[in-house]
């Protein structure tokens, strides 16, 4: 996985941690991103059905 040389296990623990923390906020800024796309639709659909529901002027 990755080929690097340590001192003592605590810096390989360190830097395993700091790697899982990485890929951890990888896939929250993703998530973020996901429900942020969601939301946008959410509004747009619901100010879609509200403007539906307004009754129509005829001139």
């Amino acid at each position: 996985m990755f080929n690097c040389y340590f001192n003592s296990s605590k810096e390989k623990k360190g830097f395993y941690q700091h790697k899982k923390l990485e890929m951890l906020n990888y896939i929250k800024d993703s998530l973020e991103r996901k429900i942020a796309s969601v939301n946008a639709s959410i509004e747009v659909l619901e100010s879609q059905i509200s403007r539906d529901k307004e009754p129509e002027v005829i001139n």
